[in-house]
């Protein structure tokens, strides 16, 4: 058994499993205080490495891609105070970050575990039920249905909705972005039937985060709900997504869906003109609109 413990947390690896705890330490952030203790099958590894600093070093893992909900959900955009598979070590535990290393490493290798992609879920994601407060709204998830209540800072597009339940059925992808800059994050559920186009911030299945302590929280939402969709590479999913034998590849663009770009097009121009966007997002996203077209 190799362990190595940390105000960060604590790290413990008995051969099959690693069991990751959260530090008391006041450095550690709210979402991993929250999610709580991880058990990391061997099998949902795809690395684990070291690195060295003149002060502290860190240890991180590295999953298997579709392991984890929680990183499918939040697409990689957890910094590292939020990240659950990194470890920061003070200066005089290197030795036995290394040899924790070492014994992890040895172990994927005598089990022979593959790195690449898995096409179904090897962690369960956050327990429900779960209800987290942030931004311009309240997200709740029982593991059959959310439920989106909002704030009096809502805009009047979400408060003449009224709360919002949507059933874990209708839900078919969930997506979790945080505050960057100037830039407002957001926890956007894509429901069946009913894709909405327009900003979190008017979108009665989003809810609008604007950069304080609570919002990585709800990345724990979004990671609830994704361990409980289907996962996207699982064989049924990807025969779905196949084109009929004969069909094309993709259907030819329709009237509606030039309309729908030139829409877009003005959209973007707005909220260029605006200054929600940069000239390199506006120029970037323009062109990914023109390419389509």
């Amino acid at each position: 058994m190799a362990e190595i413990i940390q105000k960060d947390g604590t790290w413990v690896f008995d051969g099959d499993t690693l069991r990751l705890t959260p530090g008391r330490d006041k450095n550690v952030s709210l979402l991993r205080r929250e999610l709580g203790e991880l058990l990391v099958p061997l099998t949902a590894l795809a690395g684990i490495s070291f690195e060295q600093g003149k002060k502290s070093g860190r240890l991180r893992l590295r999953l298997r891609d579709g392991a984890d909900p929680l990183l499918h959900a939040t697409g990689g955009r957890l910094t590292e105070p939020h990240d659950p598979y990194q470890l920061t070590v003070e200066s005089d535990r290197y030795g036995v970050a290394e040899y924790f290393v070492d014994e992890v490493r040895n172990a994927l290798l005598l089990d022979q575990v593959p790195s690449g992609p898995v096409d179904s879920y090897l962690l369960p994601g956050p327990s429900v039920p779960l209800s987290v407060s942030a931004g311009d709204g309240v997200a709740s998830f029982d593991g059959e249905r959310v439920r989106l209540e909002w704030k009096w800072q809502a805009e009047d597009a979400k408060s003449a909705v009224g709360p919002r339940t949507l059933p874990l059925a209708d839900i078919v992808a969930v997506e979790w972005q945080p505050t960057v800059g100037l830039e407002n994050g957001h926890l956007r559920f894509t429901v069946r039937a009913a894709p909405s186009k327009v900003p979190p911030k008017y979108d009665p299945n989003a809810v609008e985060l604007w950069g304080f302590k609570r919002d990585p929280l709800m990345a724990l939402v979004a990671a609830a709900v994704q361990a409980r969709l289907p996962h996207p590479s699982a064989p049924a999913a990807v025969e779905d997504a196949r084109p009929a034998e004969g069909a094309p590849a993709s259907p030819p663009a329709t009237e509606d869906d030039h309309d729908a770009l030139l829409r877009r097009l003005r959209e973007l121009g707005e909220l260029h003109r605006s200054g929600v966007l940069t000239d390199e997002e506006f120029t970037l996203a323009k062109q990914a609109v023109l390419k389509r077209m």
